[in-house]
């Protein structure tokens, strides 16, 4: 429009990034879709509105991305993960569609802190730990890069569960994220798609000659999809998590309601719509392991059934299917997959074996996560049988084939066939699901360096012996769009500020401030900035823990799962030892450190439960004693999570790292501690070797044992208790665990901790003990000489730029998947009622 010969402006209220079209498209949706009055709206409300004012301007992007891909016909990545630790979408969304400050203005100008409203997001806690946060930090690059993407997943009514400290004891509530309902969201229920369980499999020779089996199943559910846009940072690209969630395939039995059976008519129901009802049962009981096999084949059935519907509807023949899909498998939990597709292909589109096995073969990639044996998935082959009966037929036949490889290429070891058949028959018989997943896979990868390497020399040796091409290494990386910009708004100006701001795009950029390191001036800045961000994280902590910690200390950060080879118990031994210095001699010179740990354990993992008690024992012991208190503090954030996380990346001047060597695949902890400026104590493990290449040796706090020598002393006949006779110090250590002190006198309390450390020790804390300690007085001792900390702090987050997701994304698509960006255009807003709209119905 145009008056007096200026043009003013007039924006949609559905797509304008103006601060005035914000505030009337938040009014617009409080009033319209919330139905509320700004008199009557709640906080929950006012949240919802801007939720819903922020995913208007994601879907003109997302629907004409979705456009893109079907006009071009396009390679698609499929992302197969049975967790997506998403985090909350506001704050993100409005980085990557670079609002924040906009909205934050539009908000105040109403009298509504955008804090406040960022702080109603429930957040979906759809993931254990680091799997299922990986898998977000993908999706962000994935887009931020501009690679047809699709997260496949399960939508849990019930995440992981909320974590509450009662009397220093975990304590499980149920995480109800759904309850007010989840605006980024949209269901679709037309792309619905029924799976099969249980019955019989009838086979016989079909009209063409051929073998043919057909699965009568004994039970149908469907799988409904629910669809959240994934915005990547200042692009149009936005993908796709497509979450399943399960319901009956008729919710209500009128002929049982009719006879009486009230439960019965609606126990089809409630039995289906149990499969996406809560993350992860415990397993410890046939039910839960028979849940934990449905959760797995369900999202992987419903997953290719929507990938080949897609296929189909681009007009591509089904022979095409793996040159326009790549599927990523993360971790063993999706194999299924693999046994899934041949059964499409040979059952429902009635391809050969061969045909069906080439294609299955090039479509799909596996991701290990784990060194522990026992961490690989297998099932029973009763179970297993039961449930899928089609499916073990396949696997029995994809098994056969593979001995036969196995026998011609390595005639002369015979072990090689039962170390590497997809049936353990040492015992009762298990499919082994890894073992799966390597043979129906083109390629394998670990997740750091020290990880791939020693998956191909012990966990998987065999078939690298067999398949030396098939594996590789891609170290696993964290989105900075997250985990600094949106986190550390503090620290991203000030790098901004002196190097612009392309390094959000390419994290290599921080390079940069290594010329600023001398720079005195700099230095001063960097200082003052981590301080007040340590203030902000001072005030979090009075306010839900209730503890005053001094934010001159040291801030000693260990947040991660609770799990024994993670170690959280062995920094807890460095407290306890420091304890005891303080009260031998009160004049003792120490370093004021507050020592600051998060984590939740497996329900059902007592030995994880019992080191949370242990430190929250240890944490009400020190805090109370007035002759150690103003030295060292110990604080333990409930419910740690990605929302709780925010402010303790930024604020952490040590990350502990402390996993036995050869236990962690490669952590992600340990990258965004660095991205925000805290040096780094740890072993050579997971990533910590990569950082430790990266930052240089100088300016990382390295110790403990590597993990060969790991491995040579159990071969050895490691006895921990020589470590307890031989350091007196370690000896009072354990000792005054032992007594009760930290237990109200309990002397049992926590002595299966004790007993375990001191028998068998299998995470060799005994032995490295004193070299941890000896190291731990090395970080104080720097910690002295503030400016060169500063400049450690500096060099670590200059030297950060390796642990961008985009660069581990960049990987898979040049290595693994040969998929290339595709760029989308987002034409200008127009009414998608104007008349050139085009319906295809």
């Amino acid at each position: 429009m145009t008056i007096a010969n200026e043009t003013i402006r007039v924006e949609d209220d559905r797509t304008g990034v103006a601060l005035n079209t914000i505030k009337r498209a938040f009014l617009d949706n409080l009033f319209y879709i919330q139905g509320k009055s700004p008199e009557s709206a709640s906080l929950n409300d006012c949240y919802m509105a801007l939720a819903y004012t922020v995913r208007d301007r994601l879907l003109s992007r997302w629907l004409n991305a979705q456009k893109t891909y079907r006009e071009q016909n396009v390679k698609t990545v499929g992302y197969l993960s049975a967790e997506f630790l998403m985090g909350p979408h506001l704050g993100n969304n409005l980085i990557n569609l670079g609002l924040f400050d906009t909205v934050e203005k539009a908000m105040l100008a109403l009298g509504l802190p955008l804090k406040k409203l960022l702080e109603q997001e429930e957040e979906p806690g759809l993931g254990n730990g680091g799997l299922g946060r990986l898998a977000a930090c993908f999706l962000d690059s994935l887009a931020t890069l501009d690679i047809p993407a699709i997260g496949y997943g399960i939508r849990y009514e019930f995440g992981i569960f909320d974590q509450v400290i009662n009397d220093g004891w975990q304590v499980e509530i149920t995480d109800k994220w759904l309850r007010k309902g989840n605006p980024w969201e949209i269901a679709r229920i037309e792309d619905s798609v029924a799976v099969r369980f249980g019955g019989h499999t009838v086979s016989g020779i079909g009209k063409d000659g051929k073998y043919e089996s057909e699965w009568v199943a004994q039970d149908v559910i469907m799988g409904i999809p629910y669809d959240t846009p994934v915005l990547g940072y200042d692009t149009n690209t936005a993908s796709t998590l497509r979450l399943w969630k399960s319901e009956a395939f008729e919710s209500f039995d009128f002929h049982s309601f009719n006879q009486g059976n009230y439960y019965g008519a609606v126990n089809d129901k409630v039995s289906s719509e149990n499969i996406s009802k809560v993350l992860y049962p415990n397993d410890e009981q046939i039910s839960g392991k028979e849940l934990r096999l449905k959760q797995q084949y369900f999202f992987v059935s419903c997953s290719l059934q929507d990938a080949i519907r897609s296929h189909i509807a681009r007009k591509n023949n089904i022979k095409t299917f793996h040159q326009k899909w790549a599927l990523q498998l993360n971790d063993t939990h999706p194999a299924i997959a693999i046994a899934e597709l041949m059964r499409l292909l040979l059952d429902e589109w009635h391809l050969d074996w061969d045909d069906s096995w080439n294609i299955t073969t090039h479509t799909f990639g596996y991701t290990n996560h784990t060194l522990m044996p026992e961490a690989l998935e297998r099932w029973s082959v009763e179970l297993f049988g039961r449930l899928l009966p089609r499916h073990l037929e396949l696997i029995y036949e994809i098994n056969r084939r593979f001995i036969d490889k196995i026998q011609k290429q390595f005639p002369k070891d015979s072990a090689k066939v039962s170390r590497m058949s997809m049936i353990d028959e040492s015992g009762e018989r298990y499919i082994r699901m890894a073992h799966l997943a390597c043979v129906g896979s083109h390629s394998i990868n670990g997740v750091a360096a020290l990880h791939s390497k020693l998956i191909m020399k012990n966990l998987l040796h065999d078939f690298h012996d067999m398949w030396p091409e098939k594996f590789s290494n891609k170290t696993n990386g964290v989105t900075p769009r997250r985990w600094i910009v949106l986190n550390n708004p503090l620290l991203t100006q000030l790098i901004s500020n002196k190097i612009g701001t392309e390094w959000i795009h390419r994290l290599d950029d921080l390079k940069q401030l290594e010329k600023f390191v001398d720079d005195k001036s700099f230095r001063e800045e960097w200082r003052k900035c981590r301080q007040q961000v340590k203030m902000l994280l001072v005030t979090d902590i009075e306010r839900k823990c209730n503890i005053k910690v001094n934010p001159d200390s040291i801030f000693d950060v260990q947040v991660k799962r609770m799990h024994e080879y993670k170690r959280q118990h062995l920094n807890v031994m460095h407290i306890v030892t420091l304890y005891n210095r303080l009260l031998r001699d009160t004049k003792t010179k120490i370093v004021p450190r507050t020592f600051i740990f998060g984590g939740k354990a497996a329900p059902g993992y007592l030995t994880a439960k019992l080191m949370i008690k242990l430190i929250n024992s240890v944490k009400n012991v020190v805090n109370s004693d007035p002759r150690v208190n103003k030295i060292l503090k110990v604080v333990f954030i409930p419910d740690f999570n990605v929302t709780n996380s925010q402010l303790v990346y930024p604020a952490a001047d040590l990350s502990e790292q402390i996993s036995t060597a050869g236990k962690e695949a490669s952590g992600t902890g340990n990258m965004k501690f660095m991205m925000n400026g805290a040096l780094t104590i740890g072993t050579l493990d997971g990533a910590n070797i990569e950082i430790l290449e990266e930052a240089g040796d100088e300016n990382f706090f390295l110790f403990g044992l590597r993990a060969e020598e790991v491995q040579r002393m159990k071969e050895t006949k490691y006895n921990p208790k020589e470590y307890y006779h031989s350091d007196i110090e370690l000896r009072e250590c354990i000792d005054l665990i032992l007594s009760g002190h930290f237990s109200h006198g309990d002397k049992n309390l926590f002595k299966p901790l004790v007993d375990s450390l001191m028998n068998y020790d299998p995470y060799m804390l005994m032995a490295d003990y004193r070299h941890y300690i000896n190291c731990q007085q090395r970080v104080s001792d720097a910690f002295l000489d503030q400016d060169n900390w500063t400049r450690m702090s500096i060099l670590n987050v200059a030297r950060s730029g390796k642990f961008s997701s985009d660069r581990t994304i960049h990987e898979y698509c040049k290595e693994i998947w040969n998929v290339a960006p595709v760029e989308v255009v987002v034409p200008p807003y127009h009414s998608a009622t104007t008349n050139d709209s085009k319906f295809f119905v």
